[in-house]
């Protein structure tokens, strides 16, 4: 669907059902990990082309117990590819959601500046006039003080 201006809301009751709902899917998960960025970088990595040479390995421990030492667990080989290709799975379900949170909230954001930024410029040419805009004014402006020293701000005016 092509973006178009985004006029949405969320009930206080829609954002505790989704707050609710994203803690089952954490209960479902209560094996998630963290990791560091130094554990990160240290741990062998299976992307996509990884899975069939690990289901492979599985097709061949599985045919082959004798050759792998007896304290080698091929049930726990198996059992943690299948947990692999299952949040790999799910994985991709959550990216396409975040994918798509991220997005609007890009563009929401969006409109949100550039109608406020709209307002700045109103009230900034209001306030050379009207009395009582020169604070809001001001306080408007405070948010481009650090955009740089000698450098203006623009506005554009929608």
């Amino acid at each position: 669907m092509a973006y178009q201006n985004i006029a949405a809301s969320l009930s206080p009751q829609d954002i505790k059902e989704i707050k609710a709902a994203l803690q089952t899917v954490q209960q479902k998960m209560p094996f998630l990990i963290t990791l560091s960025t130094e554990e990160r970088r240290k741990l062998v990595k299976m992307g996509d082309k990884s899975l069939a040479f690990v289901n492979n390995s599985i097709t061949a421990a599985q045919s082959n117990r004798e050759i792998l030492p007896s304290t080698f667990d091929v049930e726990e080989l198996v059992q943690d590819y299948q947990l692999a290709a299952t949040l790999t799975e799910l994985l991709i379900s959550m990216q396409q959601l975040t994918e798509q949170v991220d997005d609007t909230l890009m563009a929401v954001g969006s409109e949100a500046m550039t109608s406020s930024l709209t307002v700045y410029d109103y009230v900034k040419t209001a306030s050379k006039k009207t009395p009582g805009l020169k604070t809001v004014a001001e306080q408007l402006g405070e948010r481009f003080k650090a955009i740089g020293k000698g450098k203006s701000a623009k506005t554009p005016v929608s």
